[in-house]
Formats: C-alpha cells, sequence, structure tokens
C-alpha cells in the first residue's frame, strides 16, 4: 500500500476570522496541493500532463470533518492515496490529521482530460504508475446525488475575476465552494460549522463569466443546496451540512507557538 503524506501550517487566508481555525472549506486547498505533490513524484503534475496535451480535473468531492479544527499556524498533515481506478476514473481517498488525530477524511473524483476533445483520457499511465491502496475511509465510493429541496433561502452572483482562476486557467474549485458558503448568514456561521461538504463539479468556468449561486432549505435541519448556474446552465451542485459549534475555545485560549 502506498500513502503520500505532507504537513503544512494553517495560514491567514484559510482562517475563520470568527475564531483564528482553519475553515472547513479550505482543507480542500491542501488536499489538492497535496495530490499534486503526490503526482509530482510519478511525473504526472499539471505541468507533466501539459506535454501530452492534457490536464486533471475534479470532478465530485466527499468530506467530512470529524474533530477540532485546528488553529492558524498550526501544523496539519495531508494524507492521500490513490483508492479505486476504473478506465476512466481515479478515486483518490484522504485523512487529514491535526496533533495525530483525524480532524477531516473523504474522497475525490479525478479525470485526466483532453485538452482537444474534452474528453476524459484512459487511466492505464495511473495504473502503471501508482500503487494502489484500497483502503475507503467512508465505505464504497458513491455517485453524488443532491438532497431534495425545499424552498429558496438566498442566492448571490459573482464574475469571475483573476483571483478565481487556477493553474490552468479555469475557475478554482475553491471559488464556487466559497460562493456557496457566502450565502450563509455571518451570525449563523458564528455559531455553526460545517460538518460534511458533497460537491459535483459539472461544466468549467472562465474570466468574466457571470455565476449565480441560488442555495435552497431541505428537509434535513441545517443541510442545504447550493446551485451554481451560468447563463441559467448548471456549473456547480453542492450540499453542505452544518452544526452547532461545540468547541467555544479561541487562539486566546491556546499557548501558541510561532515557529521562526
Amino acid at each position: 500500500m502506498q500513502k503520500y503524506s505532507h504537513t503544512y501550517n494553517v495560514i491567514l487566508d484559510n482562517m475563520d476570522l470568527f475564531n483564528y481555525k482553519l475553515r472547513p472549506i479550505s482543507a480542500i486547498m491542501y488536499l489538492q496541493d497535496a495530490f499534486a505533490r503526490y503526482t509530482a513524484t510519478k511525473k504526472m503534475a499539471a505541468y507533466d500532463l501539459f506535454a501530452t496535451n492534457q490536464y486533471w480535473i475534479i470532478t465530485e468531492i466527499n468530506m467530512e470533518f470529524t474533530d477540532v479544527l485546528p488553529y492558524w499556524s498550526e501544523e496539519i498533515k495531508a494524507e492521500i492515496w490513490i483508492s479505486e481506478l476504473s478506465k476512466l476514473k481515479v478515486y483518490t481517498d484522504f485523512k487529514i490529521y491535526y496533533k495525530d488525530k483525524v480532524f477531516a477524511n473523504g474522497n475525490i473524483l479525478w479525470f485526466i482530460i483532453d485538452k482537444d476533445s474534452k474528453r476524459p483520457a484512459k487511466t492505464d499511465v495511473v495504473a502503471e504508475r501508482f500503487e494502489l491502496c484500497d483502503e475507503l475511509v467512508l465505505g464504497q465510493h458513491t455517485k453524488f446525488v443532491l438532497p431534495e429541496i425545499k424552498e429558496k433561502f438566498n442566492e448571490l452572483t459573482h464574475k469571475i475575476n483573476l483571483s478565481d482562476l487556477d493553474f490552468n486557467k479555469h475557475v478554482n474549485n475553491k471559488s464556487y465552494i466559497n460562493l456557496a458558503e457566502m450565502t450563509a448568514p455571518d451570525e449563523f456561521k458564528k455559531t455553526h460549522t460545517v460538518k460534511n461538504l458533497k460537491v459535483k463539479f459539472n461544466r468549467e468556468s472562465f474570466l468574466n463569466d457571470v455565476l449565480t449561486c441560488t442555495t435552497y432549505t431541505t428537509n434535513t435541519e441545517n443541510l442545504y443546496v447550493h446551485k451554481i448556474e451560468k447563463d441559467g446552465i448548471s456549473v456547480c451542485d453542492i450540499s453542505t451540512l452544518w452544526e452547532e459549534k461545540t468547541d467555544t475555545s479561541t487562539i486566546v485560549d491556546y499557548p501558541l507557538k510561532i515557529k521562526g
């Protein structure tokens, strides 16, 4: 079994300003970085795939938060591995640790896309270069299904700017999730945190596109559906399950030691 891990320190941009801890949705950025580093060790990073006119994309994320989140500047460890391969799909499972405890885990579905045809490429090279580890932290990988919506809760529009773009000049995954989170009231976010996050990316978006995020309630308390559209066409579907914060400590209560 082969797993890849890398340690990080929670940076200011990824901090929840209400309690100086890692924003749950920002944890995705560390996972993407860890995956990029892992693929680089196998000569399959984004810049390697450019030579073959290909690129990586994420199509689904399923993520749970299970323990206390780290404070700003604290050290975390992201652990990721290839857990399942099909003819076209590449699944990675992951765990993120803080003080030797898993505070987040889940899985991500990746594809390698041909730049010209925009169609998925076969995973033969992935199978050759990566060792499979069949540990599934959330059980069997299942197809993303949105919960049934109840009523409209909020709506926001956003015009894509340069800060939203990723290495491939497409809208960064984090920008979609940020937009969904922005539809939650600040007072609610002060007392609640994301427990489960599911994302389905349907289409690419680009500079100057205008996105509309409509958030709906469901029949489950604190479970919301966020539909992001461009010109009336679905770009990204997200569900977020929130729970009341039980850890009320702040950075003032913690003997923070900055590593020089």
